[in-house]
């Protein structure tokens, strides 16, 4: 009777647990929209970074996932403040870092997160090593966070690359395996010198800019805990949704989904680097500024054509050279490569002959000797010299235009990957 009371007693307060756990997440918190499993045997590779599929998620969905860990205190602040939230993430994490914090991993497993494997020793090397070797990372990585859990149905088999540094033969390995690869779609490049508000911006930045994706974060990052608030924040604020992926096993069968829906679309503007998109207006044939030949000192007499060079001066002009001279071309309004110089405007009859290294940095001259008029009383009649002959005048360099070509701009919002 007494045991009977007891366990009655247990149950009602495990029960009376589970039920304030449940009261912790309030009406207001982000939250999980759905869970979405998926078969590695399926589909191998996932990540618009590097692959040609990426999760089959609605526009404003967000998959969370953290790399390299666990650390404490780091990973636990970033759980505190994921389970504030009610939201599930995955954690790819290192073997050493598992075989050194064993309880942190356990608690993320207990918490509903997805245990992934990040390789045993995090090395930057996948991209050039062995098979062989790359099998003991993977193996090791995998058997570290088997033995921490206790379980081997606790670990999903889901792999990244440290780096994202890969290579086709490795990631043969792991299709063989069952092993899903995993890339990114956006990165916040939270392992950079950069403070948690950059961090923040720049996640919240990407993610609207995409609209959808898997997101790279760091849970051994001091600066990612810190902007894991306002990440958190302005997700909810701005409407996305978190999913949570785990993955298909006999009890838990795959998600049904659409085949297109994996297939990665490239059609954000983001995305779109070089060339930019130039919206000119509502003019069905929009008139733009570009250089022409005189722009470069070439005109054209019939059958001649003349280049102006500073040396010689060939063209003189008492007004300065308007830059560019207005050249009108039509352009559609869906163009997206723009008028430039084509490659002829920048060949020339005489161009920069430079020195070699020696040339550049000669060696002081011998003086010369001073011909007195005694010396020059007794020079032969030949025109000989007593000592070496002066060198001949040195020529003057041919001097014109120089062309600088600048680099391509660089797109400040693509994510930067270590």
């Amino acid at each position: 009777m007494r045991s009977t009371l007891a366990a009655s007693v247990l149950l009602a307060s495990l029960l009376g647990m589970g039920t304030a756990g449940a009261a912790e997440c309030s009406a207001d918190a982000l939250g999980v929209s759905r869970t979405l499993v998926v078969d590695p045997s399926e589909h191998v590779r996932l990540g618009s970074w590097q692959y040609g599929e990426s999760l089959p998620l609605n526009d404003r969905e967000v998959v969370l996932t953290f790399d390299d860990g666990p650390l404490p205190p780091y990973t636990d602040r970033v759980l505190d403040l994921l389970a504030a939230e009610c939201v599930k993430a995955t954690f790819f994490m290192v073997g050493r870092m598992v075989q050194a914090y064993p309880a942190a991993v356990r608690r993320v497993y207990n918490e509903g997160h997805t245990i992934a494997n990040h390789s045993q020793t995090h090395p930057f090397t996948f991209h050039k090593m062995s098979v062989d070797q790359a099998s003991h990372e993977i193996e090791g990585g995998f058997s570290s966070l088997r033995t921490a859990l206790g379980d081997p149905k606790a670990v999903a088999p889901f792999f990244r690359f440290p780096g994202l540094l890969r290579q086709t033969s490795v990631e043969q390995y792991l299709a063989a395996h069952n092993y899903m690869t995993w890339s990114v779609d956006l990165a916040a490049d939270d392992w950079t010198h950069i403070n948690n508000r950059e961090v923040a911006r720049r996640a919240i930045s990407r993610l609207e800019a995409r609209g959808k994706g898997i997101l790279l974060l760091h849970d051994i990052q001091p600066a990612t805990a810190l902007a894991l608030p306002e990440i958190l924040k302005e997700l909810k604020a701005r409407g996305f949704k978190i999913v949570h992926v785990v993955p298909a096993t006999p009890d838990r069968p795959k998600t049904v989904t659409e085949p297109e829906l994996w297939a990665v679309r490239h059609t954000t503007p983001e995305q779109k680097i070089w060339p930019r998109t130039l919206v000119v207006g509502e003019s069905p044939e929009p008139v733009l500024a570009a250089p022409n030949l005189a722009s470069f000192g070439i005109e054209t007499f019939g059958p001649v054509t003349k280049v102006a060079m500073a040396q010689t001066f060939e063209r003189q002009s008492d007004a300065a050279p308007v830059w560019p001279a207005a050249v009108a071309y039509a352009v559609p309004v869906d163009a997206e490569v723009l008028p430039i110089p084509g490659a002829h405007n920048f060949r020339y009859s005489r161009v920069f002959r430079l020195g070699s290294a020696e040339k550049a940095n000669p060696k002081p001259a011998a003086k010369k000797p001073v011909r007195t008029a005694r010396a020059r009383d007794s020079a032969p009649a030949s025109g000989g010299w007593f000592g070496a002959w002066p060198a001949p005048a040195r020529p003057s360099r041919a001097a014109g235009h120089q062309l600088s070509v600048a680099r391509p701009p660089v797109n400040l919002a693509a994510p930067q990957t270590r």
